[in-house]
């Protein structure tokens, strides 16, 4: 009984092994995401401060923050919409090991 249930339960420990690694990349991946849009968001805020503290007058300031804002806006959409599928990418992987059980 055991020679039978060996070669099944290796498969089934490698099925386990491969989702924790998937999920563990999956979970990098995300971090790193996050990582990067932090370190960019720094960087521009910098930038703006540094270009704000050397404007001389009313309306260049409003031009400088108004750049910075829609720059901002777009930069968190677009950062957004790639987390969000690295979300999903994670969420399809880590159903992947059940995919077997449930018939579609």
């Amino acid at each position: 009984m055991d020679a039978t249930a060996g070669p099944a339960k290796a498969d089934g420990s490698a099925k386990a092994n491969s989702s924790t690694d998937g999920f563990a990349g999956g979970l990098q991946a995300i971090a790193t995401a996050y990582a990067g849009y932090t370190k960019k968001s720094f960087a521009d805020t910098k930038s703006f401060v540094e270009k704000l503290s050397g404007a001389r007058s009313l309306d260049k300031m409003i031009e400088i923050q108004t750049e910075f804002a829609k720059t901002a806006y777009e930069t968190f959409l677009a950062e957004s919409q790639k987390i969000g599928v690295l979300y999903g990418d994670l969420a399809k992987q880590s159903y992947k090991p059940f995919s077997g059980i449930v018939a579609t």
